[in-house]
Formats: structure tokens, C-alpha cells, sequence
């Protein structure tokens, strides 16, 4: 399983994790999807990215789509679902377990924690 982290790892280039060597042809090949994607992002926006490379674009791209992507892994989530650890509330003690595919409730439900380091999740 991955993490939410891996997979902006993996979205912006950056995937430190090489794993499973049975696993080396399938991430040559998603590598080499993602590369596809990003050259055709350049291709329809080339006023706008012709001077970025494609690691600033992959960058850009993550940081405009986060919020999409963690919305997509958790849409599954029933909203009795917990994450397994205490992760809302800015003091230790009063800390309370995110509820609700994975989201704290109030003002800042639908921002993407960043400090999760392990959601899990199906790909």
C-alpha cells in the first residue's frame, strides 16, 4: 500500500521507494505514462508552460491536484469511518480521532492532511 505522501512522490517524479525488483516493469511503465501525461499537459497549455520543465510542471500539477486526489481516495469511505489515530485538534489533550472519510470536522474539513503517514487505502 501506499501513502498519500508516496503518491505526490510519485506524481511530482520524486519516489524514493524502489521496492519489489518483480516490481521494476511496472514502474518503468507508470513512469513512463506519467511522462506521457505531463509532455501533453505542456503541449495544450504551451503559452503558459513552454519555459517550465517538465519536473516544475509535474510540481505545479500536484499542488493544484491534491486536493482532487485525496478527495478520490477517500471517496469511499463511509462516514462512520476512522482514521486510526488521533490526528484533529491543535492541543494533545483535547486531540479527537478524524472522522468522516478521513477529514476533521469544521472549517478546515475538506483541506488534505499533511501529516498523515499511512492511509489505508485500494489503488
Amino acid at each position: 500500500a501506499r501513502s498519500f505522501a508516496d503518491i505526490g512522490d510519485i506524481v511530482r517524479g520524486k519516489d524514493p521507494f524502489y521496492g519489489n525488483p518483480q516490481e521494476k516493469t511496472k514502474r518503468e511503465q507508470l513512469e513512463k505514462n506519467l511522462k506521457t501525461i505531463f509532455e501533453n499537459i505542456k503541449k495544450e497549455n504551451n503559452e503558459k508552460l513552454k519555459s517550465l520543465t517538465d519536473d516544475q510542471i509535474r510540481e505545479y500539477w500536484w499542488a493544484l491536484n491534491r486536493q482532487d486526489v485525496w478527495k478520490a481516495i477517500t471517496c469511499g469511505a463511509g462516514t462512520s469511518d476512522k482514521y486510526f489515530r488521533q490526528t484533529c485538534g491543535d492541543e494533545q489533550n483535547k486531540s479527537t480521532l478524524a472522522k468522516k472519510q478521513c477529514r476533521c470536522e469544521g472549517a478546515n474539513a475538506d483541506q488534505v492532511p499533511t501529516y498523515l503517514d499511512y492511509v489505508p487505502q485500494y489503488l
